[in-house]
């Protein structure tokens, strides 16, 4: 293999190989469809754990509102404490969902469709 001289990185005599790559490979190697190992996202697994019980509690907590089995002085509270309770449980629900398919190995699930906050 031809050897040259890396003189432009401030004169080093350290020597860099360079070779040809096969032309059979169209300019491809194998490392660059090896999949990686994913990492599971802890934190953001917890967080969807922690929005979906709150969700859970507060759909459950507007429902028995909005049925009368809790009787509250402030009628106007139902509705609200129902559409916070949906918004936080769904994207709790969402996110439990995609990892615990992820943990089971279903096709199309993976931990990486899962935001992390380590990035």
């Amino acid at each position: 293999m031809p050897s040259r001289n890396n003189a432009a990185a401030g004169g080093s005599s350290s020597k860099v190989k360079y070779s040809k790559l096969a032309n059979s490979d169209e300019g491809y190697i194998d490392l660059q469809f090896k999949k990686l190992p994913t990492k599971v996202p802890y934190k953001a697994i917890a967080l969807a754990i922690i929005l979906f019980v709150i969700g859970s509690l507060l759909i459950t907590i507007g429902a028995l509102l909005l049925t009368g089995y809790i009787n509250s002085s402030y009628s106007d509270t139902t509705w609200p404490v129902l559409i916070i309770g949906i918004l936080v449980f769904l994207p709790g629900f969402y996110h439990l969902r995609i990892a615990y398919y992820a943990s089971r190995g279903y096709r199309g699930y993976s931990y990486d469709d899962i935001p992390d906050f380590d990035d």
